[in-house]
């Protein structure tokens, strides 16, 4: 029987030439898989057919744009998950979805390689290949741009050569990948850290610097989840693509950052990522209110691990997994609403509310019905420096000596 192997299929120049360079290189079988993760564009019918027309004997398709919305955007809302205090994790999270479902086509299609389009210099090719070696011990890997040396320009020639139904790339000089939760776009002109973004890099956001008028926004939540937008009711894909639209329109989620990638390289990413980081602010502002002080500041240092290990490829490890289990019982409590103007690519919040709120009006005022003891404080300050003050007069001590 000839050997099959799964690729991951996005339809663009790399891996619609992978499956003829595959099939070339190693003689085997290739079954195409794309996973839609909420990226828009193309119908996934015509990326199947896209496949088949390059060489696939078969094509799978996946809609998982409602799974990757409740599974993982959702947990990454919950941790506030900013890789390094800005990066939402865009294309990190949407990794272990896909990896989901290159495992289980494997299975149906008998498969025992799967192949991906990443480089040897990225994230992404730890994130797939320890998510396949988890879900999928006994599945080699293979990677055509790093294990089979097909280049861009190599690439480019043999989709002429063969007469591939697929529109090259030649004048894009940047390599972008976007879902859902938002979208990535680095290499070419970006690679010098001093240069400005163009505004044609940018899909997801309008120009912040002349934005319509202000948009406001009330999103609900329950136990950290978005479950009403303006009082109507969203699932979780909806509420992200709500905010995609209207913060995108605002200019909101832009973010320029050099990033330290897994491999041990500073790479120079820009993201649009408008749902995501209104949600994120949103989510925030409710904990404030929502969430007791020590439990907030160790969750903290929780999301900070939490993003940092699922930056690393780790979604499936047992340490995210521990570490989800205390960021989910931070959510009990994270139900109310968030009033949120959105302008001039900024997410402001101006109004909270929660009937499980901890903030306490009576204690928090300065005018008449204050209901906080002040005598309290003076013996409260005595017993918080005490440590302090008796470090402080033995340093006096022992230098006098």
């Amino acid at each position: 029987m000839t050997e099959r192997i799964v690729l991951a299929y996005s339809g663009g120049l790399d891996t619609s030439v992978a499956i003829g360079w595959i099939g070339e290189a190693t003689g085997a079988e290739v079954i195409a898989v794309a996973v839609d993760v909420g990226q828009g564009g193309e119908s996934l019918e015509t990326i199947r057919q896209r496949a088949l027309g390059c060489g696939a004997v078969e094509a799978y398709v996946a809609d998982a744009s409602d799974e990757f919305a409740n599974e993982y955007c959702m947990p990454t809302l919950k941790a506030n998950g900013l890789y390094q205090g800005h990066y939402p994790l865009v294309s990190a999270i949407s990794r272990p979805v896909i990896v989901k479902h290159l495992v289980k086509a494997a299975r149906e299609f008998g498969a025992t390689t799967v192949a991906h389009g990443c480089t040897g210099k990225g994230n992404d090719q730890v994130r797939f290949e320890v998510g396949i070696q988890t879900l999928g011990p006994d599945l080699k890997c293979i990677a055509p741009v790093r294990d089979l040396a097909l280049t861009r320009d190599k690439a480019i020639a043999f989709a002429e050569e063969k007469g591939l139904p697929i529109e090259t790339t030649k004048k894009n000089p940047y390599s972008i990948d976007q879902n859902v939760w938002g979208r990535a776009v680095e290499t070419g002109y970006l690679e010098d850290i001093w240069n400005g973004p163009t505004k044609d890099i940018y899909d997801y956001t309008a120009t912040p610097e002349f934005p319509p008028a202000p948009d406001e926004v009330i999103i609900s939540f329950e136990a950290g989840i978005p479950v009403a937008i303006d009082g109507v009711k969203v699932t979780p894909l909806q509420a992200i693509k709500e905010l995609n639209r209207r913060a995108g329109a605002q200019g909101v989620g832009r973010i320029d950052v050099v990033e330290d990638r897994l491999v041990g390289i500073k790479s120079r990413e820009i993201y649009e990522a408008p749902g995501a980081m209104a949600l994120i602010t949103a989510h925030k502002h409710l904990e404030d209110i929502t969430v007791e002080r020590e439990q907030a500041r160790f969750k903290a240092t929780v999301g900070q691990r939490w993003s940092e290990l699922v930056y690393d490829g780790q979604w499936f490890s047992p340490l995210k997994r521990s570490l989800e289990a205390f960021i989910e019982d931070t959510q009990k409590y994270v139900s109310g609403d968030i009033r949120m103007t959105l302008h001039g690519g900024q997410a402001v919040v101006n109004g909270r509310r929660s009937d499980t709120s901890l903030y306490d009006f009576n204690l928090a005022t300065y005018d008449t019905g204050d209901t906080f003891d002040q005598s309290m404080a003076k013996g409260f300050i005595e017993l918080w420096g005490m440590s302090a003050k008796v470090a402080s007069g033995r340093d006096i001590r022992v230098a006098g000596k």
